[in-house]
């Protein structure tokens, strides 16, 4: 269990030795083709030290991946916060606003090809609308002036053109019960909140399953989570785990494997999406 950027760092380098392994070429050979010493790409590989993602492309053109997906994929993980970042990467200019953590997690985001979510408290981020972003923002983080409130609640809308992207993020979200029940900044503010859910529940890559408080006990009470996934490679996917100061990621396969069958297990006691959709629907309009 690490910090993004120590998860981002083995997971690049276990991707770059996988590609230079399938490439028929050794760790002497890669370092000769882009002009370094054998002990950086070594020192890369192992997750010892982190690389640009200048080095990444160079890397990249020694093995023979043209993939520009992965390539993109592999540029994020070396860390795009630099000058030379991605154009896509919007949350740079946010740079001294959102913290390390969160930055980490817009990236994984922006680059995954699906997302599987547990929530237990909030809706989820990228079906908030404008108003229950402002209110749960403002719950969430004390003493924000009306500044730094406007700029996170921009940024968290910002992070929902994943759901409008070509190819769009595939997102699976369980919701327990109790999201649908808190009344967050007020009654008018959490009807249109559920209208909002009814609308995304009905797109062909949103899927929305309600865990109703009829299920009783289940897996879930542990805490909400996050199963990112990378369609270029499963060995990529990550689970976020968002505690009040930080985020941390579980890497390790066996971890991976544990909260997809978690999420699996949870998928079994939630309603359909049919039935979810309906279970919104009337809470909605009983709101």
């Amino acid at each position: 269990m690490q910090h993004g950027p120590v998860v981002r760092r083995r997971k690049l380098g276990a991707e770059l030795r996988a590609l230079r392994t399938s490439a028929g070429i050794t760790s002497g050979e890669a370092a000769r083709l882009v002009g370094w010493h054998q002990s950086k790409v070594s020192r890369i590989e192992t997750g010892t030290s982190g690389a640009k993602p200048a080095d990444v492309r160079l890397l990249l053109d020694a093995y023979g991946v043209h993939d520009a997906q992965l390539r993109e994929l592999l540029e994020v993980l070396a860390g795009t916060d630099g000058p030379g970042g991605g154009r896509n990467h919007w949350w740079h200019a946010y740079r001294g606003v959102l913290p390390p953590t969160y930055r980490d997690f817009i990236s994984l985001e922006s680059q995954a090809s699906a997302m599987r979510t547990l929530e237990t408290t909030v809706v989820p981020g990228l079906l908030q609308t404008p108003e229950y972003a402002r209110a749960v923002t403002h719950a969430a983080v004390d003493g924000l002036s009306e500044e730094r409130l406007d700029t996170l609640v921009e940024v968290r809308l910002a992070r929902q053109d994943v759901l409008r992207a070509e190819p769009p993020l595939e997102l699976s979200a369980v919701l327990d019960e109790a999201v649908l029940r808190r009344e967050v900044g007020g009654p008018g503010v959490m009807a249109r909140q559920l209208e909002r859910l009814v609308e995304a529940a009905r797109l062909p890559h949103v899927a929305l399953r309600v865990l109703p408080f009829a299920a009783g006990a289940h897996i879930g009470v542990t805490g909400p989570f996050v199963i990112f996934s990378f369609s270029s490679t499963s060995d990529l996917d990550v689970v976020v785990l968002d505690h009040l100061t930080s985020s941390l990621h579980l890497e390790r396969k066996e971890d991976v494997e544990a909260y997809t069958e978690a999420f699996n297990a949870l998928l079994v006691h939630a309603l359909s999406p049919e039935d979810s959709l309906d279970f919104i629907a009337a809470t909605a309009a009983g709101a």
